[in-house]
């Protein structure tokens, strides 16, 4: 059985969801990253030939298909494979209670319909509770959340939903801009339209001057 079967399997007898912009880092055992990352690359080595691309003797291709599982499983995609970096959460000793906003962070991430590139930046607005994390944390965290397959508008409400489990703000608001590689790279071909999604929840959803702050700042 391959190894992509046997974590499969794993995942059905657990009941663990599985869906593409799922971390399914939990069941994948110590060694089996690489062992899936070899199946990758034999599998894409298959779909090379069906393209009849010749790669015993192009020697631009022939190691694509080792590239590409690489790139999959180790970058693009590795908020699938990989945990969660480590976040060191803090007190907020002095009871800081302003708005504060971190961005723009660069986003590098994929749509799961055509597994081509979302490429863009995202802001964040928090209203601090009882916990703070590093400002590098955030940059470590969107990745983790959005280098995997997924949509755009689901994606930016699972990463606020990250961020509230671990530092539990009054008020929490995201804004995510990007450009979709499904219409500059195929389709319609428009290379000038970007995608714009929010998220805004607690004090900065109930508080409209808090809200307005929050746009202000990240226009400026």
């Amino acid at each position: 059985m391959t190894i992509s079967k046997i974590i499969r399997q794993r995942l059905v007898e657990s009941g663990t969801k599985f869906f593409a912009s799922d971390n399914i880092s939990a069941v994948i055992k110590e060694g089996e990253l690489e062992l899936l990352q070899k199946e990758l690359e034999e599998n894409l080595q298959q779909m090379l030939n069906i393209l009849i691309i010749d790669t015993d003797n192009d020697h631009n291709s022939h190691e694509t298909a080792k590239r590409v599982a690489k790139m999959m499983l180790q970058e693009t995609f590795m908020g699938r494979y990989t945990p969660m970096p480590r976040v060191t959460d803090f007190p907020n000793v002095r009871q800081y209670d302003e708005l504060y906003t971190v961005g723009p962070i660069h986003v590098n991430s994929a749509c799961s319909h055509h597994l081509v590139p979302i490429i863009g930046k995202l802001w964040v607005g928090v209203h601090p509770g009882e916990r703070v994390i590093g400002l590098s944390k955030f940059h470590r965290l969107s990745a983790w959340a959005m280098q995997r397959p997924h949509i755009q508008e689901e994606s930016i409400e699972d990463f606020a939903t990250l961020l509230e489990d671990m530092i539990k703000p009054q008020g929490l608001a995201i804004v995510f801009k990007a450009k979709h590689f499904c219409c500059s790279w195929r389709g319609v071909l428009d290379h000038n339209t970007f995608m714009t999604t929010s998220v805004v929840r607690g004090s900065l959803r109930e508080n409209h001057t808090l809200k307005d702050e929050f746009f202000k700042l990240i226009s400026e």
